[in-house]
This record gives C-alpha cells, sequence and structure tokens, in this order.
C-alpha cells in the first residue's frame, strides 16, 4: 500500500477535512482488524492531525502507521499502565493536543484497553471523539444469516479463562433467548468449543481470522464445533469471534416454551414423574410453568399417566 500512500492521504484531506477536529480532545480511531485497506479515510485524517497517538503496542503501530505513510510521537497505553499513561494524555490535552489512541486492531475500549483512558477524560471535563471503523462483531452478524432474528444480542467478549466459571456463562448463555457474540484467542479455542458443545444443535457461526488472507465463515451446530476444529490443524490459529444465535421457540403463540428449556425438561421427564420435573425445570430456566406442564403432557409416554393419579 505504500506505494499509493500520497494519493490515499490526499484523498482523506478531500473526503474528511472539512469536518471540525479540535483541538485538546481525545480520538478513539478504530484501525483494521487485519486487512489495511479497511482504514477509513476520517481515520487517517485523524491520525494524520495527531500531535500524539497513544497506543496499545508501539511497535505494532509503528509498522501499522508507516503502511499509511505516517510517522507520528507514540506513547504507549496499554492494560498495565492505562490509569498512568491516562494521566499523561490529559496533560497533553490541556496543552492543546490532538491526541489520538489506537488498540492492536478494531475499535479502543471494547474488549481492548481504552475505557480508562476515555474515562480519566471525561473526568477531566475534556472531549472523546468517535471514529468508527472495522468490527469483527458487525462483521460476523452480517453474515450469520439467522432467518427472523430482530436484531437483538448479547455482546459478552471473552468469557472467562476458568473453567468452572465459563462454564456458568455458558450455561446462561443456553437459556438466553437472544443471540450472543463471543471472542476468543487461538490458545483457549479448543477450552471454549468443548464448553459450547453441551448446548446441542443450538446454531453456531464461527468466524476466524476475519478479513485477513484465510479468512474462515462457518456455521454448525454448537455440539458440532469442536469436530469441525480438528478437522484441520490451522482451524486453532488466529482470532476468533463466534455468534451464538437466538433461541428457537416451539410455536409462535404465547406462553411458548424455548429450545433451551424443552432440553432441561427431556433430561428431568427421563427421571422424574411429570409434575416434580415441570416444577424443577420452571426452577431452572425460568419458563412459564403452565406453558411447560403442557409441553410435558405432549411428550410424555403412555406409562407416564400412572405417575400423576
Amino acid at each position: 500500500m505504500s506505494a499509493h500512500t500520497p494519493s490515499l492521504l490526499a484523498a482523506a484531506r478531500e473526503a474528511a477535512a472539512h469536518q471540525h477536529y479540535p483541538q485538546g480532545a481525545l480520538y478513539m480511531v478504530a484501525t483494521p482488524i487485519g486487512n489495511l485497506a479497511d482504514i477509513g479515510l476520517r481515520a487517517l485524517q485523524v491520525l494524520s492531525l495527531a500531535d500524539t497517538v497513544a497506543c496499545e503496542d508501539t511497535r505494532h503501530t509503528a509498522g501499522l502507521l508507516q503502511g499509511y505513510g505516517l510517522h507520528k510521537p507514540l506513547l504507549a497505553l496499554h492494560e498495565h499502565n492505562e490509569a498512568e499513561a491516562a494521566q499523561t494524555v490529559v496533560q497533553r490535552l490541556r496543552e492543546g493536543q490532538r491526541v489520538a489512541y489506537v488498540s492492536d486492531a478494531g475499535t479502543p475500549g471494547v474488549s481492548d484497553p481504552g475505557a480508562r483512558l476515555v474515562a480519566a477524560v471525561h473526568d477531566a471535563g475534556l472531549r472523546s471523539v468517535p471514529v468508527p471503523g472495522a468490527s469483527s462483531i458487525t462483521a460476523l452478524l452480517s453474515v450469520a444469516g439467522h432467518s427472523g432474528w430482530n436484531g437483538h444480542f448479547v455482546f459478552a467478549g471473552f468469557l472467562s479463562p476458568k473453567a468452572a466459571e465459563r462454564q456458568r456463562e455458558v450455561q446462561g448463555m443456553g437459556t438466553d433467548e437472544r443471540a450472543c457474540v463471543l471472542l476468543e484467542a487461538p490458545h483457549r479455542i479448543e477450552a471454549l468449543a468443548k464448553d459450547l458443545a453441551v448446548l446441542g444443535e443450538r446454531r453456531l457461526t464461527v468466524g476466524r481470522e476475519l478479513t485477513k488472507q484465510f479468512e474462515e465463515v462457518a456455521q454448525m451446530p454448537a455440539s458440532g464445533f469442536p469436530a469441525w476444529l480438528q478437522a484441520g490443524a490451522h482451524r486453532t490459529r488466529g482470532e476468533f469471534v463466534l455468534m451464538l444465535h437466538p433461541l428457537a421457540t416451539t410455536g409462535g403463540e404465547e406462553g411458548a416454551v424455548d429450545a433451551a428449556a424443552l432440553r432441561v425438561l427431556d433430561l428431568l421427564l427421563a427421571e422424574l414423574p411429570l409434575k416434580t420435573a415441570v416444577r424443577l425445570c420452571a426452577d431452572i430456566t425460568g419458563q412459564p410453568r403452565n406453558a411447560l406442564y403442557n409441553a410435558a403432557l405432549a411428550r410424555r409416554k403412555p406409562a407416564d399417566d400412572e405417575e400423576d393419579d
């Protein structure tokens, strides 16, 4: 890209220079998540105007800026020094500088450092300006293709690295009817896949290395995710974003029982009398007891009739 940077920066100035870029403001700049061509023209204009670029990794950001023909003073601001470095940024803003902040990829402050920086700037009575750009979250949502989805989703980010806590988080997602978006690193993806597999037929869309040369997007039942990873050694490499699809329901009528609750009900019915199974299922899932009872009646075997006499 470097051979074309003069014309690229000129295009950025022409497209974005009409907007006001106040001094003494922090600019939270989204950068590409893997493909240099995904930089925004306004992001380039802001980076070209910045007096300082604060960043998660100075070496990474120096290479990124060089790819666009930019050279700027850099200030390291990462999860280990964010509170202290934020005060340095606040001081520079008070001096009238424009400070841009970038993380290693994507939008800073979203599962990346930056949130405490913005809080410090806000507490100082100074301004923060968002400069949006590439996002793995919306990129995956755009190709998940769930029919009838209402657009509601929960962003869970990275789940706990602790196995027991992560399993509790997955269990909670299993009873949530909304879509859920997760992020995961390659060294933990197999453990996450094993935990998600307990959600059975719940649909899962997996994005690996989005926007990069070896990008993969695949859809499968959650139970099939471990096998998909094991089908190729390369599949455990790279960064992951995943969408757990919304729960399917038993129908559009009022009081319908969601698919996760039905799975719990079936497990309980296999071991307990019908009324006990319904009561426990309602306590576990929060689903309406009457709807669960009707579903249990439809599922019970003839021999079960004696249990309720």
